[in-house]
């Protein structure tokens, strides 16, 4: 009969093998593959960052040709417990993207529990949302972002035709 503490040793090292194969690491000892697995974390926050950074900054043609000094509104979203936190930020007014955005929101099946928004002279919204029950699809923080992301090139675009 095999003891607990073989068998919980048995699952350690398995648990060890796979985040040794997940990250790539050709470590041998527990400590060193534990190293290896908290680098490659690293690294993936860094690659989350530029690449949230390289979104927040790229412009489109119609926008670089029209308004030079408007930039694309900030998008942060956080992937809570159950559900998001999302926050878009933008430097000037944004009449009607409050409602865009939250048009995407819904389409995802998500349920904004609690919101603040401000449309002064600056558009900051911090939207808190759970996801619905009746939502069978798996929604990370990425398809959030891509989702706010494409209803605020909607509403430039219907912004422009204006």
């Amino acid at each position: 009969m095999v003891s607990r503490e073989q068998k919980r040793a048995a699952v350690l090292h398995e648990k060890l093998q796979l985040l040794r194969s997940i990250t790539k690491s050709h470590a041998i000892s527990e400590t060193s593959i534990i190293v290896d697995a908290s680098k490659y974390i690293q690294e993936l926050k860094h690659k989350v960052e530029r690449l949230n950074h390289d979104i927040t900054t790229t412009t489109t043609p119609a926008q670089s040709s029209t308004n030079k000094t408007s930039s694309w509104p900030q998008v942060e979203v956080e992937t809570l417990e159950k559900g998001f936190l999302v926050n878009v930020y933008s430097e000037r007014s944004c009449p009607g993207l409050l409602v865009s955005i939250l048009e995407v929101v819904e389409e995802l099946g998500l349920n904004v529990l609690e919101a603040r928004v401000s449309c002064t002279d600056t558009f900051r919204l911090e939207a808190f949302s759970g996801e619905n029950e009746e939502n069978e699809e798996t929604i990370n923080a990425q398809v959030v972002t891509e989702a706010v992301f494409e209803a605020i090139k909607n509403w430039r675009e219907s912004n422009e035709q204006d």
